[in-house]
């Protein structure tokens, strides 16, 4: 019986999503879940009696824990599954203010940039906590990481800890559902293989019953309504993406909003966020905080009426991983490793988003090889303030941080040296609580 411990169960859609995946399959249904809340212990809670009440409902042996002690949790666990947020949504909206006035307008803000940067300069460090209680209490356990930024968190867990580790990001389906309805094709007769780094790998190959399906993708996006319009995916237009394809050749796994904030050439003018309708509503703390309060009565209402719990599937590649360790079913996920060779024109060491089968034995990473050299370049561009970014985080150092925001495309697309260096101190002062030991 494998002991699955959640850290960040207080995210309703995180863990929710994870509990549901776990118990759709018949081989996990006898596990221990232990949720592991930080602040606010009644969203803990609730999640606790959603899952009580789906495994009491289908009969199910689960046993179902929750506290708000991590070390306690960790003792004897096989796989503990992260999502946090330092300093919550007002650390990243207290961020974005200042970057917003300097002219950088990123989007999402969780992966390189400037308020990337600063989002692991806060949740690097706990990461690391984490680590280092699991080193001691369940070092043999799978660390499966879903908190951002991905490569810079996955990255310093390899370099600075013995933790065996895996960065999950569920991009490459939705990507893949996008293209399918793109080229009109079920998605079950797609199939795909993956290389790059997380929120920039790129589809490889793209195949439909076998057949490459470029050629045909490449036909239907002569039509840019197909690709510009309100529906084209979640976020809306999806110009920015199909715009790099047409310019490079390969279709990227990550949604335009975010893929834009990776790349000089999209957001570095107001006009062109127009153009490429990158426009998102930012909502305030109040608005942010009546969704939190909503979800809360919503998930209070299901876990405590009569409604039956459907069992769904979402095919989550963190938990297809787990139960591939537990019930030697094979399966094959993509994940964000360490570069051990695997992709052989990007540097050493880095965190790379690859294809890798899971079976008894583990988690296997697979050869990739070259990438397309435009595809590996505009990757290194991105390692290039992964790198540093670790550095200055695990070495507590200002001068490096700022160094990796120099190397960020679209700041160094929108300000000069001097005003990246006053953006940065800002920053460094908006985030004083956190960065007490930098120097």
């Amino acid at each position: 019986m494998a002991k699955i411990v959640l850290i960040g169960a207080g995210s309703h859609f995180f863990a929710r999503n994870i509990i549901t995946d776990i118990l759709s399959y018949p081989g996990l249904r006898d596990s221990t879940i232990t949720l592991v809340g930080h602040v606010h212990q009644e969203p803990v809670e609730l999640v606790a009696a959603f899952a009580r009440k789906m495994a009491k409902q289908h009969n199910f042996n689960t046993n179902i824990e929750f506290t708000m002690n991590r070390r306690e949790a960790l003792k004897g666990a096989d796989y503990v599954l992260v999502a946090i947020k330092v300093g919550g949504g007002a650390a990243g909206q207290a961020d974005k203010k200042i970057t917003d006035k300097f002219g950088v307008d990123e989007s999402a803000g969780d992966t390189i940039g400037p308020l990337g940067v600063f989002f692991g300069l806060r949740n690097v460090p706990v990461m690391m906590d984490i680590c280092s209680d699991m080193a001691e209490l369940c070092p043999q356990a799978l660390l499966i990481n879903y908190t951002n930024p991905l490569a810079i968190i996955g990255w310093a867990v390899s370099d600075y800890t013995k933790i065996k580790n895996v960065g999950i990001c569920n991009g490459v389906q939705s990507t893949a559902a996008d293209l399918a309805k793109y080229l009109g094709a079920p998605l079950d007769e797609l199939s795909y293989w993956i290389g790059g780094i997380n929120h920039m790998a790129w589809f490889l190959q793209l195949k439909w019953r076998g057949q490459d399906a470029y050629p045909m993708l490449r036909e239907k996006f002569q039509d840019p309504a197909v690709y510009s319009g309100l529906q084209a995916h979640v976020f809306g237009p999806d110009i920015v993406r199909a715009d790099v394809f047409k310019a490079f050749g390969y279709y990227c796994t990550e949604t335009s909003p975010h893929l834009s904030e990776y790349l000089p050439y999209f957001r570095k003018r107001p006009e062109l966020i127009e153009k490429f309708k990158l426009t998102m509503t930012v909502r305030n703390d109040a608005e942010r905080e009546k969704m939190r309060l909503e979800k809360d009565a919503e998930l209070r209402r299901t876990a405590t009426s009569n409604d039956e719990l459907p069992v769904s599937r979402k095919n989550d590649y963190g938990v297809s991983i787990i139960n591939s360790i537990e019930t030697n079913t094979p399966t094959r996920i993509t994940g964000n490793v360490r570069n051990t060779g695997l992709i052989t024109n990007l540097p050493e060491g880095c965190c790379v988003e690859v294809p890798c089968l899971a079976d008894k034995e583990g988690l296997h990473p697979c050869y990739v090889g070259d990438l397309p050299p435009q595809l590996a370049a505009l990757n290194r561009t991105n390692i290039n303030v992964q790198e540093m970014a670790v550095l200055g985080i695990v070495e507590a150092d200002k001068t490096k941080i700022f160094q990796s925001i120099l190397l960020d495309p679209l700041t160094s697309a929108v300000l000069t040296i001097d005003e990246t260096r006053h953006m940065v101190d800002e920053l460094f002062l908006a985030n004083a609580e956190f960065t007490q030991t930098y120097r």
